[in-house]
């Protein structure tokens, strides 16, 4: 883009009653609120700067757009107000033509404010070429007579070039003068400069950005009435009806003059091809879809049926009957594709809450399009939705609040209320949620206490060159036996590798839950590992604390509990219960007591090998050499 929008002051529009200052980030702003807090008003008066086409419902009006409840008084006014100050810059490319074009190389701008009023006394920042300058550099590449060059050098404007009269020696002296009197005499009363007007007309304005918006109203229609695109309907809602035709090359008169429209449907079918092309390079859901045209001849009124159909269900529906996110999808290509076909401009997107009715997984499809889009085309959506904000780019969010005050717009970090930040904590924490998976090796245990133990095993005997837990796997604590099933199939679907290492089931529940999984295939069976499988306490049921000899664990115990309980000894327990910690309950007469106090007094410690027997060791390592396979 040879000229990018980096800010807009925007005053007295609707429900904007305050002036306020919007950073716009070079390639995507996103403006997230609740409904009815502006946003859509924002994007609108933008829009009416400089839309793409010829619009009448794209032009300010004064009764429409200033605050309601000041109307009165401003019409009574003599006085103009200001709606909106856009803020460009100017691209080195953009300078460099414009050097070229002058013939010197001179101080320009980089920035270009342009000022829109209601009374339509629209104004230009001039961009700071001084016409003194300009002659003083351009006498350089002209023959002229040292006279006259001492003439031009002293010149202040453009103007008084045509007051010097030739002498001998002044050969580019006419043609220059001819070039300064063009440029001269186009400068209007209200410019105070008539090269900053020229460089502006010339171009600045021709590279100015044009806004295209787009929101739900746009959608395509399962049935098109081709008679009223015919009769010049400005309907919203066949506004895209009538960019498909014209992407096709179809006139909508052909097609009611006709009684053959073999051709008509070729065409349409043709530009479709294109367009689905783009559609599943993003569109993830369902590949398996094919637009198909019909023309429907009802005698005097002929339409134009748009079906979606389903190679996998050999079934067809109107497009309007079809899901609305792949129908949102489908009109936003056929209307950006409207766009794309001039390549004379360049384009700033409005998109007015864009894939609302789009499955979370879609709006990250869409999201990863924004951001190709975004190479060409700066972009600026709006959304309430928690999906369709970027928690690792959160520089691109305003927030947009309805106060007291009118709309109130500001950078998401200042924002208090809870309401408008809810889609930024909610994008932040799904994030978080995600990334607590850090690698896509997740060993999941039920607990802190398993993850304390194994990691503090993993790393004595990485220490002592024997097997460890591969780096490249993360352990996972669920927070219990009863969510380990519901971490299984929230993670099926994340392309993550996933096993479970388990403490003997003694609960049915989660024994069927666990075996229903396996069934259905979203874990397999091997995945599953249970402490007992390498624990030499001769029992079918295990828990972590098994893999460590009875006199080690009871060492831990007794340390972390000293001040509760007496010292445990061997010749306490009671051999005949499965696990250590059955026995321990037993001689504290207790149902439970708390697993990770052991585990962390054994992580405080700091021990080495030489703190358990080789039959521990050779336990934790057997079962790392079993777990590291499954990756």
């Amino acid at each position: 883009m040879l000229m990018k929008l980096t800010k807009v002051t925007v005053n007295k529009y609707k429900s904007i009653l305050k002036e306020q200052t919007v950073a716009i980030e070079p390639d995507i702003t996103t403006l997230v609120g609740m409904n009815e807090s502006g946003k859509t008003s924002f994007l609108q008066a933008l829009a009416k700067t400089n839309y793409f086409n010829a619009d009448d419902d794209f032009k300010f009006d004064t009764t429409q757009d200033y605050p309601r409840n000041e109307l009165v008084d401003f019409e009574n006014d003599e006085d103009d107000a200001v709606i909106l100050k856009c803020t460009y810059e100017i691209s080195q490319a953009l300078k460099q033509k414009i050097h070229d074009d002058l013939g010197v190389k001179l101080v320009l701008s980089s920035n270009l404010t342009i000022t829109y009023n209601y009374k339509g006394n629209n104004s230009v920042t001039e961009i700071g070429v001084i016409e003194k300058d300009f002659l003083s550099e351009k006498i350089n590449g002209l023959v002229l007579s040292a006279e006259t060059k001492k003439l031009l050098g002293s010149a202040n404007s453009l103007a008084e070039v045509a007051t010097i009269t030739a002498i001998d020696g002044d050969i580019d002296l006419p043609t220059f003068q001819a070039y300064a009197k063009v440029i001269a005499d186009a400068k209007p009363a209200n410019w105070s400069n008539a090269l900053n007007f020229y460089i502006y007309t010339k171009f600045l304005k021709p590279n100015q950005p044009k806004f295209w918006y787009f929101d739900d109203y746009y959608h395509l229609g399962g049935k098109i009435n081709i008679n009223e695109l015919n009769n010049g309907s400005v309907d919203e809602k066949l506004k895209t009806a009538k960019a498909l035709l014209e992407l096709a090359r179809i006139k909508p008169a052909d097609i009611i003059s006709s009684t053959d429209y073999e051709r008509f449907v070729a065409l349409l079918e043709a530009s479709s091809n294109k367009i689905t092309n783009e559609i599943f390079k993003y569109w993830s859901t369902n590949k398996n879809l094919d637009i198909e045209f019909r023309i429907q001849d009802k005698g005097v009124i002929k339409y134009l049926d748009i079906r979606v159909k389903s190679q996998r269900h050999k079934i067809s529906l109107p497009l309007d009957r079809r899901s609305k996110g792949f129908n949102w999808f489908f009109s936003f290509i056929v209307w950006f594709s409207k766009i794309q076909a001039d390549k004379s401009s360049d384009y700033i997107l409005l998109l007015d809450e864009p894939g609302l009715n789009l499955h979370a997984s879609a709006q990250a499809d869409l999201l990863r399009f924004f951001e190709d889009l975004s190479i060409k085309y700066q972009i600026i959506y709006t959304t309430h939705s928690p999906f369709m904000v970027e928690s690792d780019k959160l520089n691109r969010v305003r927030t947009v609040l309805e106060t007291d005050e009118g709309t109130v717009i500001s950078d998401s970090i200042q924002e208090k209320d809870p309401n408008t930040l809810f889609p930024l904590q909610a994008a932040l924490g799904y994030d978080i949620a995600q990334n607590l998976f850090i690698s896509k090796n997740n060993l999941l245990v039920e607990g802190p206490a398993d993850l304390l133990y194994l990691t503090i095993m993993s790393n004595i005997l990485e220490t002592n060159k024997r097997t460890a837990l591969n780096d490249s796997i993360t352990i996972v604590p669920v927070g219990g036996l009863d969510k380990v099933t519901t971490f299984i199939s929230l993670l099926r679907g994340s392309k993550l590798g996933v096993v479970c290492l388990l403490d003997t089931f003694t609960d049915q529940k989660g024994k069927q839950r666990v075996s229903d999984l396996i069934q259905q295939k979203i874990i397999k069976e091997k995945h599953i590992r249970f402490f007992n499988e390498f624990a030499n306490n001769g029992k079918a049921t295990a828990d972590i604390e098994d893999l460590f000899s009875k006199e080690e664990y009871l060492k831990i115990f007794n340390l972390a509990f000293e001040k509760e309980y007496p010292e445990i000894k061997i010749t306490d327990l009671d051999s005949s219960l499965d696990t250590i910690l059955k026995q321990i309950n037993k001689v504290i007469g207790k149902d439970r007591f708390n697993h990770y106090r052991p585990a962390n007094k054994l992580n405080q410690l700091g021990v080495d090998k030489s703190y358990f027997s080789p039959a521990t060791l050779d336990n934790f390592e057997k079962m790392f050499i079993e777990i590291n396979k499954l990756f």
